[in-house]
């Protein structure tokens, strides 16, 4: 198994490094979100002040009464963006790019000891309201061995991504994507309990948003209600996928066209440092049988209103279309950049 961070110190993705960094802000202010299904804090930073909306109504009954201004009355105040990691405990790109990002944010220069003025310049221009959770399944994570998926392989016995992200099932054999979500929670038809799942066996990605099993699912939920996000991104890994922005479904299209244009603002700052890129198109319907889940990205929307998308990051496995790990970190800069440009929003 590769230590990534022996190979590159940078790469910080384990819980207690993310506490030492979190403890050490002093620009942006810490807070818990919940504890665990393990019995884990998870924490999550903030800066910039909380605007008051002047809330009249929820955003559902906001829209039945024509307008989201009665839900959270944006003119005139600051912008205020969500970002979430480790949905997924074995996806831990987006937690190196949250780790570098915070370092950069409280002290000019990244981990590396470098500073990323395209993030940094961006973001003291805008002055946002920014939420971070840093690693939103602490249990996945804190069960997952590996720092990172560079250099391992996708489906192996006792090893690789799908093991350490999926697990087993009674038999030994490997659950595999995407019918590891057959059972849901998956925690007693596991023999090995994937970095996927919470410690109740919860794939938080896939809780039931309409009365949530778990209290993370529960407390994240409550959080973007109060803070109403414009615009939500979950960091996930996608194996050696190109990384793109996932459309999100049962969404307006205006949500799905800021989720685009987001894209293509990232795409940009990617292709000016030569690296090639992908934007998935925008598409009015998913027709066809079995539906798209209604999953986690999904449900921000209809909490608040976001632009909300997924990122995929390619996760560095050692097959085709492998990204090194400085290339995946700076993927993730293009991006932070993009949100903090609003590149959601059409120009």
């Amino acid at each position: 198994m590769l230590n990534t961070k022996a190979t590159y110190p940078w790469w910080i993705t384990e819980p207690d490094d993310i506490a030492a960094i979190l403890a050490s802000c002093k620009r942006g202010e810490v807070h818990t979100l919940c504890t665990s299904a393990g019995g884990y804090e998870i924490p999550y930073i903030t800066y910039g002040e909380k605007e008051d909306y002047h809330r009249q109504a929820n955003y559902s009954s906001a829209c039945g009464a024509k307008h989201p201004k009665y839900y959270a009355d944006r003119e005139g105040k600051r912008r205020t963006i969500m970002i979430i990691g480790a949905t997924h405990g074995q996806e831990t790109e987006g937690v190196c790019g949250i780790a570098n990002l915070l370092t950069l944010l409280e002290t000019g220069v990244d981990l590396r000891g470098e500073a990323v003025p395209m993030v940094t310049e961006a973001f003291d221009a805008l002055q946002p309201r920014l939420i971070i959770v840093p690693i939103y399944n602490m249990d996945g994570r804190r069960r997952c061995p590996a720092d990172s998926m560079l250099g391992e392989p996708h489906d192996a016995d006792g090893y690789g991504l799908r093991y350490y992200g999926q697990g087993t099932w009674k038999d030994g054999t490997l659950c595999g994507w995407p019918q590891c979500k057959m059972i849901h929670p998956i925690k007693d038809a596991a023999g090995y309990l994937g970095a996927y799942y919470n410690d109740d066996g919860i794939n938080l990605m896939h809780d039931n948003f309409f009365a949530p099993m778990a209290e993370e699912t529960r407390a994240l939920m409550k959080l973007i209600d109060e803070e109403a996000p414009e615009c939500v991104i979950g960091l996930h890994g996608g194996s050696n996928s190109t990384n793109m922005l996932l459309q999100p479904d049962y969404v307006p299209q205006y949500t799905k066209e800021g989720v685009h244009n987001l894209a293509v603002a990232t795409a940009a700052l990617e292709a000016e440092r030569g690296y090639k890129t992908y934007v998935i198109p925008v598409k009015d319907t998913n027709p066809g049988f079995p539906p798209p889940s209604f999953n986690l990205t999904t449900a921000i929307h209809h909490i608040c209103g976001a632009v909300s998308s997924t990122y995929e990051s390619n996760e560095g496995l050692c097959e085709a279309n492998c990204f090194g790990a400085e290339e995946i970190l700076i993927r993730h800069y293009c991006l932070f950049a993009a949100l903090f440009r609003c590149g959601w929003e059409e120009k």
